[in-house]
């Protein structure tokens, strides 16, 4: 059986999708139309999963009275994410989440209940429902790249409240709040990096050959600096 191969164009569409996919917070309202909200779902619920357990659920916020609940327990934490931060705290005020209120679509991702039954690959990894369930979230977030759709991850709230507004099952989890739809412009880089939070470390200092803290061969002297996208 011949393996079905990629031209060159669909080869670099899948690099420019992963390169130019940004975490998003200004968003230009208008609406995502359902046949395209159902492809960006099919996409993420083709994510690789370990043991095949498909932890992610989805559940889209449509009424505004839940979307500004929603707001205020984001807002609240944000508030006490800035205390947190000390010296950085009104660096950190002006990094606004008004996606909550202003995209197209709102999606809150949850970790599914009954998740302790499935063992195989989790025995000594629990935490491999949240790697399965991000994978989904990156398959959203490249596919809505695709569609010239943007998103944001938001994740500063309770859990535990925000389960009590959904109405989550015991067990259940909340792990994002994904803000999707039309956007003004797309950033040229990173929105904490543009904003001067953080940069894109270079890549060869987080890749090893054999060991913790050796080099990798793959990167020589002159390639240590990758530049950021």
């Amino acid at each position: 059986m011949t393996t079905p191969t990629f031209t060159e164009e669909e080869t670099q569409a899948v690099y420019r999708a992963i390169h130019e996919r940004r975490d998003m917070r200004h968003f230009a309202g208008g609406q995502v139309e359902p046949d395209v909200l159902r492809r960006l779902l099919d996409a993420a619920h083709h994510a690789p999963s370990v043991g095949f357990m498909q932890p992610w659920r989805f559940i889209r916020i449509r009424g505004q009275a839940l979307r500004q609940q929603l707001h205020r327990v984001v807002e609240h934490e944000r508030v006490l994410t800035a205390l947190a931060l000390g010296e950085r705290e009104d660096e950190f005020m002006r990094l606004k989440v008004q996606g909550l209120l202003d995209a197209a679509e709102l999606l809150a991702v949850t970790l599914a209940d009954g998740r302790e039954k499935h063992v195989f690959g989790r025995r000594t990894l629990p935490q491999m429902d949240l790697a399965s369930a991000s994978c989904a979230i990156q398959n959203l977030w490249l596919a809505a790249r695709a569609e010239g759709l943007g998103m944001g991850w938001v994740s500063l709230f309770d859990p535990a409240e925000v389960s009590v507004l959904l109405g989550l099952p015991e067990g259940a989890e909340p792990i994002g709040l994904l803000c999707l739809g039309p956007v003004h412009q797309f950033y040229e880089e990173p929105m904490l990096q543009r904003e001067r939070w953080a940069k894109r470390a270079p890549l060869a200092s987080l890749v090893f050959d054999e060991s913790w803290g050796r080099p990798s061969d793959l990167f020589d002297s002159t390639s240590s600096s990758t530049e950021p996208t």
